[in-house]
């Protein structure tokens, strides 16, 4: 099984690039859409967050909400280390636990974690290679701005709350530019998976 990284800024474009690997046939997982589920009421890190950040950040059904949070640790580098600190491992072990599985059922797959913080966190070290997903910054802001409803002081925040795509691009293995078209895109999605297929599985 070939264990491959993918990361990028936010906005950047990562979840397009995933959706084309899907379709190609690599099996795939969204870190984020992880924590989402370890934070869900009666999950591992649910009861922590609360006691930490205080019930405010709830929502009127009880579900944390991530408005309110995000505005909490986009603010604050210490509260935003904190939470990573709660979630993260919850993270990895959900991650440890389905990689595990694709091993068993299919020992020759090609396996995309897709994950923000990656390098941020370290975790990019667990890959056997690591794929960079950036576009212009320009377009990375219009894209946030766009996407999240967000005035440009507070996307250029959350921009910042990161590492920069050009620190990122230095960890890379591979890279993949979403500045222009969606078709230009996919045309080097479909490069790359052509690349990854002739590795061998760890």
């Amino acid at each position: 099984m070939l264990k491959v990284g993918l990361t990028g800024g936010i906005a950047t474009g990562k979840s397009y690039v995933v959706s084309v690997l899907r379709e190609l046939g690599c099996e795939v997982i969204d870190a984020d859409a992880v924590a989402h589920q370890v934070m869900e009421p009666g999950q591992v890190a649910y009861q922590d967050i609360v006691a930490h950040f205080g019930r405010e950040i709830l929502a009127p059904d009880q579900k944390i909400d991530r408005a309110k949070l995000g505005a909490i640790v986009f603010a604050d580098v210490d509260q935003r280390q904190r939470l990573n600190a709660i979630v993260h491992p919850r993270v990895f072990e959900a991650q440890a636990q389905w990689m595990a599985g694709i091993a068993d059922r299919h020992p020759d797959a090609i396996v995309i974690i897709e994950a923000a913080l990656m390098i941020e966190t370290g975790s990019y070290k667990r890959f056997d290679k690591l794929v960079v997903v950036y576009c212009e910054p320009e377009l990375q802001l219009a894209r946030l701005m766009e996407r999240n409803q967000l005035p440009r002081e507070q996307a250029q925040a959350r921009i910042a709350a990161q590492l920069p795509s050009a620190e990122k691009l230095k960890y890379a293995d591979y890279k993949i530019d979403t500045s222009l078209s969606f078709e230009d895109t996919r045309r080097q999605v479909q490069a790359l998976y052509a690349q990854l297929r002739t590795l061998p599985s760890a």
